[in-house]
C-alpha cells in the first residue's frame, strides 16, 4: 500500500473519491518485496478487492489514499481519480492527477478504471453521494 493510505473505520470527509464494494468483500494488498537489484518505475505492490465466487478486482494502487475492509466490505479512497459516469455498464473513472512524482509510477499504469455496478454499492464524491442517485 502507498505511505499515503490509511486505515481506519472512518474515511475522511474531505476524500475527493470514495468507493464503497458490496458486501462481502475484503481488500488483498500485495507486499512491497525489496531487492537488492535497482527497480525504476516499477510501481507500487497490487491492491485487490476480492469478491465472492474468487474475483480479484485490481485497483490503482497509486491512487489509493483510504483502504478499509471491516465489516465484511471494501471501502477505498482514491485521491487522483475522478468519477465520469457509467459507459457501457460499467462505472467508469479517470486519473484527474498523479499523486506521486513520475518516476515513482509504471509507465504501464492504467488511466482508466471501470468497475461493475453489482460490485459497487455506493459512489461518494468530496462526501456527496453521487451514485445511485440519492432520491
Amino acid at each position: 500500500m502507498s505511505n499515503r493510505a490509511t486505515s481506519g473505520n472512518t474515511p475522511p470527509a474531505t476524500l475527493p473519491l470514495l468507493v464503497e464494494f458490496t458486501a462481502p468483500s475484503s481488500l488483498l494488498r500485495e507486499v512491497d518485496r525489496a531487492s537488492p537489484l535497482p527497480v525504476i518505475r516499477n510501481g507500487p505492490p497490487g491492491t485487490f478487492v476480492r469478491l465472492p465466487g474468487g474475483l480479484r478486482v485490481s485497483l490503482p494502487t497509486d491512487q489509493v489514499v483510504f483502504a478499509d475492509d471491516t465489516g465484511g466490505r471494501v471501502r477505498v479512497g482514491f485521491g487522483g481519480m475522478r468519477f465520469i459516469g457509467c459507459e457501457a455498464e460499467q462505472l467508469v473513472f479517470v486519473r484527474a492527477r498523479e499523486l506521486f512524482p513520475e518516476e515513482q509510477l509504471s509507465p504501464a499504469r492504467s488511466h482508466t478504471m471501470r468497475l461493475s455496478p453489482t460490485w459497487v454499492t455506493a459512489l461518494w464524491v468530496a462526501g456527496h453521494q453521487v451514485w445511485p442517485a440519492p432520491s
